[in-house]
């Protein structure tokens, strides 16, 4: 991994100070004494196996790409997630995103950061996912955000949560299905020219299911001005975990 951020030690001793303070409870099992648990880390479901080359679905096939990505390709480059939505890490995110757990972010990014360097990616800004304003004032905070911002430290990559704006209030994306997932999203984003032109950029989210917010985020990155936007997020929802629940 390379030399972190000069800045990365400070925000981890911010981190660690709170937990002086408030004593962490894992965000996986609920267990005292960690924001993330070595036995937690140890039981991530880890995707295996043949995985479609654009965005990361487990194929039963020989290699390729997947029957929805064949038939209608996303915008980005490709995509890929370091774990599927399932226990430890479902529960994780969901105390992230609903219970205000906002000290699991930091402890997610270090794993995360070691899966994207293994993927060798030529990326040089890391942006996340933007909430709408109505949902970004009703929780506080943009949870992705919490993850991509420690995550760039440690790969001393360009963090920029203002290079992307949802310019539509969307509805959530829970319960819908992939053709309602696409619409909903379709032209929510718009990208700062400024920012992201010329630059390859890696587009952050916390759960993939369809790829379809991703897909919309990479076009209108592209739109701007950027050569390449590949994807990464935390989890990948799968049929067998619940695809339309996340």
């Amino acid at each position: 991994m390379p030399r972190p951020h000069w800045s990365y030690p400070l925000y981890r001793l911010m981190w660690h100070g709170l937990d002086l303070v408030f004593p962490p409870r894992c965000g996986g099992c609920g267990n005292h004494g960690s924001r993330w648990c070595d036995d937690c880390q140890s039981k991530v479901p880890l995707l295996s196996g043949t995985l479609c080359e654009k965005c990361g679905q487990p194929l039963t096939n020989d290699g390729g790409m997947c029957q929805a990505c064949t038939a209608n390709p996303p915008a980005f480059k490709t995509m890929r997630s370091w774990a599927a939505f399932d226990h430890p890490v479902r529960p994780a995110l969901h105390t992230l995103k609903y219970r205000r757990n906002v000290g699991i972010g930091d402890a997610l990014a270090v794993p995360l950061a070691l899966f994207a360097e293994s993927l060798s990616w030529p990326v040089d800004m890391v942006v996340p996912v933007p909430l709408g304003t109505k949902r970004r004032r009703e929780r506080g905070y943009n949870q992705v955000a919490l993850i991509a911002k420690p995550f760039s430290l440690l790969l001393s990559l360009d963090f920029k949560p203002n290079a992307l704006q949802r310019i539509k209030e969307t509805r959530t994306q829970v319960g819908l299905s992939a053709k309602d997932r696409h619409e909903n999203v379709d032209t929510a984003f718009l990208a700062n020219t400024q920012i992201v032109q010329n630059r390859t950029i890696l587009i952050m989210d916390d759960v993939s299911t369809t790829g379809s917010t991703l897909s919309s985020c990479a076009r209108a990155l592209y739109k701007a001005g950027a050569n390449d936007v590949y994807a990464l997020t935390i989890a990948r929802a799968l049929s067998h975990h619940g695809l339309h629940q996340v």
